[in-house]
């Protein structure tokens, strides 16, 4: 005899507590289900622990920088176990806020343990078994671990091990030039190590343009980042010194010697052990969840919300799916993931801010284009923090005089991307913003300047 609820949400992440409480208030009996730490990724090993570390290492950086701005400071000084401790207390005060609030809640039973579908409507968890008519996936992904050459005979660390070190590595090697890897990378160089990082293809942050791409590498080689592209044969093997990372590029060494070799390949979803097969769901070649405009799956009544649906791998966009899920269930709305304008950004720093179309993507989509770009070196804010570094690029349509997308690669950047996104969701024309009066001194006053200044691309 199975225990009988109105909805059964697997996953305490980003997505399915707020789920959870929208139902619950609605009158419904909700059993949300976590095999592990309540929070999800962005709690425990992903937003607010990695971004706790991106603070210490700025407050490192800006440390050593004192004398820049007239300040005398001093020998700087890291203590790993106390930046690691402040990271953790960071992440055990989201985790206890959350648990504390799912557990006061009316008609919600919480429980600890894996869930696995044995039927449609049916799960089975710590021997029990669970039905509801509603099922919400919300079981997010991990570290991708791909066969590597020698990558078992070694102890390599991913995005969730390297946050229990706090002992500084002597050479850190990043394999992986993309979101994460670039923020351990430099994060770990202003923390004192020296830190290599391997990229199988050309140039860094291949999704983005390859402008923004040669001014993070500049950005990363100005703090003494070595960055080996074209690493068409990765490899591993143990060394007497650590790990020998075999990397065979084009030029330079063909091997990396590290103490410590971090993965940071992208992820893959939670899928693999849900009994996804028992409840007939559909998976891709990688494991993703197949969805449609409003996140249910093949299955009517099982949904799919946040990185194990493939449709969005940030902490936003899970959010956004049980927005998109809780107006339909139970608003009446009509909302649909097709609506939805992707913003995000990369925390080195300075951070890219970035929403919609690259300039690549806009430029094959064949429309005409209008472009605009103006370097950090000629916005007053970054000049008065003397953080220069990178730019500032908006592309827009220039028969409907909407934008497309842009990319803000400097101080501010990750705050100021959000005067376009909102002004991309409100579907205005730019010009609407242009005659904005914005506030002085910010990044994000030289918004209108650059719109002002666009020109039809060649």
């Amino acid at each position: 005899m199975s225990r009988r609820f109105d909805a059964i949400i697997v996953g305490a992440g980003q997505a399915g507590p707020s789920l959870a409480g929208r139902l619950t208030a609605a009158g419904m009996s909700v059993a949300l289900i976590e095999r592990k730490l309540i929070g999800g990724t962005c709690v425990n090993t992903g937003c607010m622990p990695t971004k706790a570390l991106v603070a210490s290492a700025y407050a490192a950086h800006l440390a050593r920088r004192g004398r820049d701005f007239g300040v005398e400071t001093g020998p700087v000084a890291i203590d790993m176990k106390r930046i690691r401790e402040r990271a953790d207390t960071v992440s055990a005060n989201a985790r206890t806020n959350n648990e504390k609030w799912l557990r006061g809640m009316e008609r919600l039973t919480l429980i600890m343990g894996h869930a696995r579908f044995t039927g449609p409507d049916r799960m089975e968890v710590n021997g029990e078994e669970i039905s509801a008519p509603s099922i919400f996936l919300n079981v997010g992904g991990r570290a991708n671990v791909p066969d590597f050459p020698g990558v078992n005979d070694v102890d390599y660390l991913t995005n969730v091990s390297i946050l229990q070190l706090d002992t500084l590595p002597e050479h850190l090697v990043v394999v992986g030039g993309s979101y994460i890897g670039l923020e351990f990378a430099q994060m770990y160089r202003r923390f004192g190590a020296k830190v290599t990082i391997v990229e199988k293809g050309p140039r860094l942050v291949s999704r983005e343009d390859e402008d923004v791409s040669e001014a993070i590498r500049e950005i990363m080689e100005a703090e003494g980042i070595t960055v080996r592209t074209g690493a068409e044969c990765i490899s591993f093997a143990p060394h007497a010194d650590g790990i020998e990372v075999g990397v065979d590029c084009n030029s330079g060494s063909p091997t990396e010697i590290g103490s410590h070799a971090l993965l940071a390949v992208g992820r893959r979803p939670n899928t693999d052990d849900l009994g996804l097969d028992a409840a007939g769901v559909a998976v891709d070649a990688r494991g993703y969840i197949g969805v449609n405009d409003t996140l249910e799956t093949n299955v009517p009544g099982i949904w799919a919300m946040g990185d194990c649906n493939g449709r969005g791998a940030f902490t936003h966009t899970a959010y956004n799916d049980y927005e998109i899920i809780a107006a339909n269930l139970l608003d009446g709305a009509d909302r649909k993931l097709s609506d939805r304008i992707l913003g995000y950004a990369l925390y080195i720093d300075p951070p890219l801010g970035r929403v919609g179309l690259s300039e690549g993507e806009a430029r094959r989509s064949g429309r005409p284009l209008l472009i605009s770009k103006r370097p950090m070196t000629r916005v007053g804010r970054a000049i008065e923090k003397s953080e220069t570094k990178g730019f500032m690029k908006i592309l827009a349509d220039a028969e409907t005089r909407k934008i497309l997308g842009t990319a803000i690669l400097g101080t501010g950047g990750d705050e100021a991307i959000h005067g376009i996104l909102d002004m991309m969701n409100a579907d205005v024309d730019y010009g609407v913003l242009q005659w904005a009066v914005p506030i002085h001194p910010t990044v994000s006053e030289l918004i209108p300047t650059v719109l002002g200044d666009l020109k039809p691309v060649d």
